[in-house]
């Protein structure tokens, strides 16, 4: 039960960027469509769940007065094996579109957050466990502005058409609604955000009340 509260914490009671809101930044300059988003959701999934391990295993031979160089350093190197990767069989195009942000996972405050918070304080398969479930939370929340940006903004999911009248009324006549271009561009990722920021909150308040009147 306990193994089980540390895995879904991240997805939903302690979600990275709905409830703890953080990366806010990465969040809203690569979720432009779904494909750069769940790419960049891979890849801090993977810096986190190694980075977590490794430094849950050393934990005790880091002096406290340089821990966080220690686990900057470490999640530097996956992150190092991640930028290498993603270059090698990544689409050119979608490792261009993430850019900076993939060598900026060394500073991401989730990743050095969890090192400090949990994995420098508990065993190897929470620590585990603990990575899992925020890399998944956190891939699932660019993945849900991701799609909403992209089918809004362009009509289409991972590039591909599946509406026919998000299209340009010069190439169709019939069309009757155009894309709204804005939430292709970061004031659309920020209204995004907001938008789901807002209906998180929303959830977990309604939840709460429920609560309290069963308790009653």
């Amino acid at each position: 039960m306990e193994s089980k509260k540390e895995f879904t914490k991240g997805i939903w009671a302690e979600n990275p960027v709905f409830v703890m809101i953080l990366s806010i930044c990465p969040s809203m300059a690569t979720t432009s469509n779904l494909s750069n988003a769940f790419c960049m959701g891979l890849a801090v999934i993977f810096v986190l769940i190694f980075s977590n391990i490794i430094i849950s295993l050393i934990r005790k031979a880091i002096p406290g007065e340089i821990r966080i160089p220690c686990y900057i350093v470490v999640i530097a190197s996956f992150v190092t094996i991640t930028d290498l990767a993603m270059h090698a069989y990544l689409p050119l195009k979608i490792y261009e579109a993430l850019g900076i942000f993939i060598p900026l996972i060394v500073v991401n405050c989730i990743i050095l957050g969890r090192a400090e918070a949990f994995a420098s304080k508990n065993n190897v398969w929470k620590s585990f466990l603990d990575g899992l479930g925020m890399g998944i939370g956190f891939t699932l929340a660019l993945c849900i502005i991701g799609f909403t940006r992209e089918i809004i903004g362009n009509g289409t999911i991972c590039n591909y058409q599946i509406v026919s009248f998000f299209t340009s009324k010069n190439n169709n006549p019939n069309a009757w609604i155009e894309p709204i271009s804005v939430f292709s561009q970061p004031a659309g990722g920020f209204l995004v955000i907001g938008l789901y920021l807002g209906l998180f909150s929303y959830l977990r308040r309604q939840k709460k009340l429920k609560e309290v009147a069963k308790a009653k």
